[in-house]
């Protein structure tokens, strides 16, 4: 039988110091992640996206939130506006 994998999860504290190794101490990505006994992989997207968050590409945790909830809401404003429109056609039917 295959194996389940499970992903291990690392503290953000842990990630913006595996990056600051690169960034501040001079340490090459993979030399980094030796140390660190993590996947190159996994430190040059964590390097990414810092890199990202500092040009200010990427959005903050708050505007992450914003941007689900205004998602949620725009849905919600759709169905109502389709549910609204079905009705008054099915009622200027009726009127008929």
């Amino acid at each position: 039988m295959g194996q389940i994998r499970t992903h291990k999860t690392y503290p953000d504290q842990f990630k913006d110091e595996a990056v600051a190794l690169v960034r501040e101490q001079g340490y090459t990505v993979p030399e980094a992640a030796k140390a660190l006994g993590i996947n190159q992989g996994l430190l040059y997207r964590w390097k990414e996206k810092h890199e990202a968050k500092l040009e200010g590409r990427a959005l903050a945790e708050s505007e992450r939130e914003e941007l689900i909830r205004l998602r949620k809401e725009n849905r919600t404003l759709l169905m109502e506006k389709e549910i609204l429109k079905k009705a008054s056609a099915f009622f200027a039917k009726e009127m008929k």
